[in-house]
């Protein structure tokens, strides 16, 4: 069955644009609340959001839709979506639900699920909600409906939760972090953790107003944090996104380190603790040297579709604990069932101080190949699958590199745009394959 409103995380738009409106998220509510009661009587369902400002607007929708169907919901408030996902768990909820768009600017939201289990929920359950939306509302009785409650301490069990992750035998004491939560949900949690783990914590990006998550800081926005690590002669930078399940770092000399790196060095600190790693599980977007240097110490790499989804879906399949996106999307299953920005950079950081080597030291050796990256926009309804010119190009580069490159070309699962890689171990054939690219978007897809 096709999906007319779920992409790969859930249901996303701007603010006031079908579907992302109070009328259908009311009716999303109904039905995801009628489909639970086909399994269970009395469901309990958790809703988190980050700090946009029509977090509030929708998330009186939901409730009313879900209360309407005879569902149960507690309000968490602003929370990382990994927290709301640990606390569905831990609290043997039916359902989580968070509010939120991610990375996306403050006009955008959406709304993303997760099962009792934490886990995101599969294709099967999206259809069977989007067949429920097309069917005329149920109400229950005034006896059946559901109760609201908020629970007042969800930030503190989710910093306890995040916390029991770090090696109880060390600290982070004597290190100073600069810690950018993108004006997001983890603004009070994320300085938070660091805080009660010995860090000295400075922070930006911490201060909400409902309209700049996103904008200028966090893990999509790195240059922020590199300033601010560079001018407090920190130790090493912080930038969660605006729901915290991205992560990115800065070192003392203000070197970026993406997502490809972070999961290379949680994998190597397992290998050097002496546990065994069979497999880490990427994405099409991994860089080619990280793959490169797995293999040399006999780890096999897996490649997922871009999505971190589909990365936990290979990681289950395969049995594997280890997984990631080069854009931040960590996994580590043996410490969470999610992605979750503050559990990776404590898994990273406890790598740093136990073996008392710098992120740069551990990746001596892993040189990055250089990648190009184009989005372009597509118009509603254009086919570039079937564009002869775009598909000759892309043969054409492949076999220019013969090896030492490729070109990956997707469609974004949130936006409506094109998103083309060339990646080459030499820069210049990169660019010169991408400015090739570039000519065929502008009188091809425009």
């Amino acid at each position: 069955m096709s999906r007319q409103y779920f992409g790969t995380d859930g249901i996303r738009g701007t603010v006031g644009t079908s579907p992302i409106t109070p009328d259908f998220v009311l009716r999303l509510g109904h039905a995801v609340g009628r489909v639970l009661r086909c399994h269970e009587q009395r469901p309990t369902v958790l809703i988190g959001k980050d700090t946009r400002i029509s977090g509030y607007m929708l998330e009186s929708a939901l409730e009313s839709g879900l209360n309407s169907a005879g569902v149960d919901v507690v309000l968490l408030g602003p929370l990382p979506t990994p927290g709301v996902a640990y606390l569905t768990r831990a609290l043997r909820a039916s359902l989580g639900i968070v509010i939120s768009a991610s990375h996306n600017p403050f006009a955008d939201n959406g709304i993303k699920f997760f099962s009792a289990e934490g886990t995101k929920l599969p294709d099967a359950w999206e259809a069977q909600v989007e067949v429920a939306l097309a069917e005329m509302p149920d109400w229950v009785e005034s006896a059946q409906l559901g109760r609201a409650r908020r629970l007042e301490d969800a930030p503190g069990r989710y910093i306890e939760f995040c916390k029991s992750t770090f090696d109880p035998d060390l600290s982070l004491r004597g290190m100073k972090l600069v810690v950018d939560a993108a004006h997001g949900a983890a603004y009070q949690i994320a300085p938070q953790v660091f805080h009660e783990l010995g860090a000295d914590v400075i922070t930006i990006g911490c201060n909400p107003d409902g309209l700049n998550i996103n904008q200028e800081v966090g893990a999509t926005h790195p240059d922020a944090l590199v300033r601010a690590v560079l001018v407090n002669s920190a130790d090493l930078g912080i930038a969660l996104d605006g729901d915290a399940d991205r992560l990115q770092l800065v070192d003392a000399q203000g070197r970026l380190f993406n997502g490809d790196e972070l999961l290379y060095l949680m994998a190597m600190d397992r290998v050097h603790r002496g546990e065994t790693v069979s497999g880490v599980v990427g994405t099409l977007m991994t860089n080619l040297a990280i793959e490169t240097a797995l293999q040399a110490q006999d780890i096999e790499l897996v490649r997922a579709k871009v999505g971190d989804r589909y990365v936990l879906e290979e990681l289950r399949r395969r049995g594997w604990i280890l997984g990631g996106e080069s854009s931040g999307h960590l996994l580590a299953l043996d410490k969470h069932t999610t992605g979750d920005g503050l559990v990776s950079a404590l898994q990273v950081l406890q790598a740093c101080v136990r073996r008392q080597q710098s992120m740069a030291e551990q990746l001596r050796g892993v040189d990055l190949c250089p990648q190009v990256l184009l989005n372009v926009p597509l118009l509603r309804g254009q086919d570039w699958t079937k564009n002869q010119k775009l598909a000759d190009l892309q043969r054409e580069c492949s076999e220019r590199f013969a090896g030492q490159g490729r070109v990956l070309i997707r469609a974004s699962g949130t936006e409506p745009l094109l998103r083309v890689m060339v990646e080459a171990i030499d820069v210049a054939q990169a660019r010169n394959c991408a400015k090739q690219f570039a000519a065929v978007f502008a009188t091809e897809l425009q």
